[in-house]
This record gives structure tokens, sequence and C-alpha cells, in this order.
């Protein structure tokens, strides 16, 4: 069974940083890809950043620059180094690996102006 927890989430002011970890099991985690994707308030799930198993990555426009995806296939770990922080950040954030439909509880990030 996939499990997927999310942590390193919080409140922090604008132009702050803030790295997310996702601690998966229950997959081969070394051969997937894996999603960070966040939904704020009224607003639909978005994605974030992706990270392939041949370590490539793709950002969101609103990502790119400030955000850094990467992965510990050792620790089975996703990771979101997340900088500059701004107001519009503010969202729950959350991992799931590709082609699975188990999510995470998420982890809260509220940046403030």
């Amino acid at each position: 069974q996939v499990q997927l927890v999310e942590s390193g989430g919080g409140l922090v002011q604008a132009g702050g940083s803030l790295r997310l970890s996702c601690a998966a099991s229950g997959i081969t985690f070394s051969i997937n890809a894996f999603g960070w994707y966040r939904r704020a308030p009224g607003k639909q799930r978005e994605r974030v950043a992706i990270i392939r198993n041949d370590g490539s990555t793709t950002y969101a426009d609103s990502a790119k620059g400030r955000f850094t995806i990467s992965r510990d296939n050792a620790k089975n770990t996703v990771y979101l180094q997340m900088n500059s922080l701004k107001p519009e950040d503010t969202a729950v954030y959350y991992c799931n690996p590709f082609g699975y439909v188990t999510w995470g509880q998420g982890t809260q990030v509220t940046v403030s102006s």
C-alpha cells in the first residue's frame, strides 16, 4: 500500500524559504516520477514541479527560478526547496507519484506579507 507523508510546511514571511519533504513507502521509489502539487483556498490543485526517475525536472511558471525539486532514492524521499516565497504561494502542498491515486495529508505553507 502506497503511503506518502509530507512535512516541512509552516508560517514564513514573504521572501523567506522552506524545504518540504515527502517520504514515500509501498512503491519502488527509484523508478517513479514524482510531482509536487498545491491547493490554495478556493482554487484548483496546481502542479508545481515534477522530477522524473532520471532526475530531470519541470516546473510550473509560478515556480521557475524560486523552487527546486530533488529526490534521494536511498531515503525514498522527494524534496521541494522553496525560496523567495510570496503570499500567493500559500497553500497545502502534496506530493504524488505518477500513475497513483494515493495522496498524503499534505503540509500547510502560509506566507505572510
